[in-house]
């Protein structure tokens, strides 16, 4: 027998030896995976979600007619049932004007209603524009489809002339495609601050 049958019949018996060790190598690495993978939710989280068909971090985006931005955002919302209404936890939204202005609204909770091209925030709610203005009230109402709004409730607040407050506001445009002006309306009242204006 020459050296080359001798080396035939040498790998003919180590390829079948070296492919059994190959294999049960890999059965003994798989055994040392983490099978036991944990779920971030508890129990009762989970029960929550399937029962009350809990959404977490929803979010809404679209434009308005005149292609302003509309973005509104919560933490976590749930679908409602019969005999209530969807609500969201942490509800932001924010406007995007066409002249570059931003205002943001932040509240306890609301409940969006693409349906009817509405949002209400209600809670806490903070209200704030590009120019300094900060406005708080209980409750907001705002379209989706345009830059409108309205605090039926008590507004207090704060901007470039001083501190004020009044019985409600609306916001909007009065004019198609004019600017968007904030209303108080129902005994309002304003401190007026000079070093504030001239600032």
């Amino acid at each position: 027998m020459d050296g080359h049958s001798r080396r035939v019949q040498f790998l003919k018996v180590l390829l079948p030896l070296v492919a059994i060790l190959m294999l049960s190598t890999v059965f003994l690495l798989s055994r040392s995976i983490e099978t036991n993978v944990s779920v971030p939710f508890s129990q009762k989280d989970i029960d929550e979600r399937l029962t009350e068909q809990v959404v977490t971090q929803p979010k809404y985006q679209g434009t308005t007619r005149k292609g302003e931005e509309v973005r509104i955002e919560a933490v976590r919302a749930t679908q409602g049932t019969e005999a209530s209404v969807p609500t969201a936890a942490e509800f932001q939204g924010r406007l995007g004007l066409s002249n570059g202005g931003v205002i943001t609204l932040d509240s306890n909770s609301g409940m969006i209603r693409p349906d009817k091209n509405t949002a209400t925030f209600v809670g806490d709610v903070v209200i704030t524009s590009t120019d300094g203005t900060e406005i708080t009230t209980d409750l907001l109402n705002t379209a989706l489809d345009e830059i409108r709004g309205d605090a039926p409730g008590q507004v207090n607040g704060t901007g470039i002339i001083g501190n004020f407050s009044a019985g409600g506001m609306t916001f909007g445009t009065e004019k198609k495609d004019g600017p968007v002006h904030i209303i108080f309306t129902d005994g309002v009242k304003l401190v007026y601050e000079p070093q504030k204006a001239e600032r």
